[in-house]
C-alpha cells in the first residue's frame, strides 16, 4: 500500500499505536459534531480494523495521518467508494482530525494529497466530497481544493434520523 507524503504530513497504514488516539477522537463530541453519535471504543477499533483491511486489499482507502515533525497521529484522510445508501455513485474524499490539529491547514493538505493520488494513480474521472449542510469547516476545505457545489446534488441521508444532520451537500472535483 502506498504512503502519501506532503510537506508536513505522512498518510500511512494504521498501526496499533493509533487505536488510543483514534478512540479519543471518536469519543469527542466536537469531533463527531456532524455525525449522529460518538463512537464506543469497540466501534472505533472496528472502524480502524476495517480501514486496515481496505488499505491492504485495495491499496487505497482511509489512511492514518501523522505529523512528520513529531510522528503524532492526528486523524485520517482518504478515498472510498460512496456508501450504497447515498443516491449517487463515485469515489469520495474525506478527512477527520483531532481537535488540536484543527486550524493548521492539515485537512486541506491531506485532502490535496488524496485527491492527487486519486487522479494521478487511480485515474479517477471525478472525486466527490459529502458533508452535512451545517459542516461549514469541511465545506471550506472543499472550496479550497477547487471543488464545486451544485445544490441539485444535495440529498437527505436515509441513514440519519430527521434533524439538522440529515441534509447533505455534495462537492465535485475533476482532474
Amino acid at each position: 500500500m502506498p504512503e502519501l507524503r506532503t510537506d508536513r504530513l505522512l498518510l500511512r497504514g494504521w498501526r496499533d499505536s493509533d487505536l488510543d488516539p483514534w478512540a479519543a477522537m471518536n469519543a469527542d463530541p466536537e469531533v463527531r459534531e456532524y455525525f449522529p453519535e460518538v463512537l464506543t471504543r469497540e466501534q472505533s477499533d472496528t472502524s480502524a480494523a476495517f480501514f486496515r483491511t481496505e488499505l491492504d486489499q485495495r491499496g487505497w482507502g482511509w489512511w492514518a495521518v501523522e505529523l512528520t515533525a513529531t510522528g503524532e497521529f492526528i486523524g485520517f484522510a482518504g478515498l472510498d467508494p460512496v456508501d450504497e445508501e447515498v443516491p449517487l455513485t463515485g469515489v469520495e474524499a474525506g478527512w477527520r482530525l483531532a481537535r488540536p490539529a484543527w486550524g493548521h491547514g492539515y485537512a486541506t493538505e491531506a485532502a490535496r494529497a488524496v485527491t492527487a493520488y486519486g487522479f494521478d494513480s487511480l485515474a479517477l474521472p471525478e472525486i466527490l466530497a459529502i458533508t452535512t449542510t451545517t459542516n461549514l469547516r469541511s465545506q471550506a476545505v472543499m472550496r479550497r481544493l477547487g471543488m464545486t457545489h451544485d445544490p441539485a446534488d444535495d440529498f437527505d441521508d436515509p441513514t440519519v434520523p430527521e434533524g439538522p444532520l440529515r441534509r447533505n451537500v455534495v462537492y465535485r472535483l475533476a482532474p
